[in-house]
């Protein structure tokens, strides 16, 4: 295992998979609806591993994520506030959403893309958070991922 840890500006949230917890990193710059697009994960089903900072680490070849111990538990939900939710202690990282300013900014057809933390490779997929099927979508990418792996 890695000592190594970084901080991440995203969120996580996971589901099981094929019997086995995979997250979802999000990712965006602040403000472009990363929180909102994980409380919707939520509510169709995803569990909540981290929100706004991710402390991510390496073991074994795959890239980890779990809350900074003040955050575990917590949602930021802008127009209510803080919100405790039940959340998984950590989780191996299977994909990176990649949040959009604009739905136009989504193509029909992504090609495959790939981006490296800490050294692992991952698929990263666009989507723009404000979407209705937004969470739908980042739940399905989940599964593809782990049918895969």
């Amino acid at each position: 295992m890695s000592h190594e840890g970084l901080i991440l500006h995203a969120g996580l949230v996971a589901r099981r998979v094929k019997g086995r917890w995979l997250g979802a990193l999000i990712e965006g710059p602040s403000g472009i609806g990363k929180s909102d697009l994980a409380l919707r994960c939520l509510e169709a089903g995803a569990t909540l591993v981290a929100d706004d900072r991710v402390l991510a680490w390496t073991d074994q070849g795959r890239l980890w994520g779990r809350a900074p111990d003040p955050l575990a538990g917590l949602m930021e939900v802008r127009g209510v506030g803080i919100v405790r939710r039940p959340a998984l202690a950590s989780c191996p990282i299977a994909l990176i959403i990649d949040c959009q300013p604009r739905a136009a900014a989504v193509e029909r057809m992504p090609r495959e893309a790939f981006a490296e933390r800490l050294g692992v490779r991952l698929p990263v997929r666009p989507l723009w958070p404000f979407e209705p099927a937004a969470a739908t979508k980042l739940l399905s990418l989940l599964d593809r991922v782990g049918h895969r792996g």
